[in-house]
């Protein structure tokens, strides 16, 4: 499955909203250095989804991103 996500950093609490059928809104408390918001971005992903796999296909700098979950 792909997803679109669009993460907001350095929230203060961790949130996953869907916006549409594949694009959804991702809350998270990391910064966005050193792949810090990357790496809570897939934990987050991996548990909401039950998925084994989490990849960032497009957008790994950027705040919109293309995801596969497998």
């Amino acid at each position: 499955m792909i997803l679109q996500i669009k993460v907001k950093t350095q929230s203060g609490k961790q949130e996953i909203t869907k916006i549409s059928e594949n694009e959804y809104k991702v809350s998270l408390k990391s910064p966005p250095e050193n792949n810090e918001a990357n790496l809570e971005l897939i934990k987050i992903l991996k548990k909401h989804f039950k998925a084994k796999e989490v990849k960032i296909i497009f957008g790994r700098t950027s705040k919109r991103k293309l995801v596969e979950l497998q």
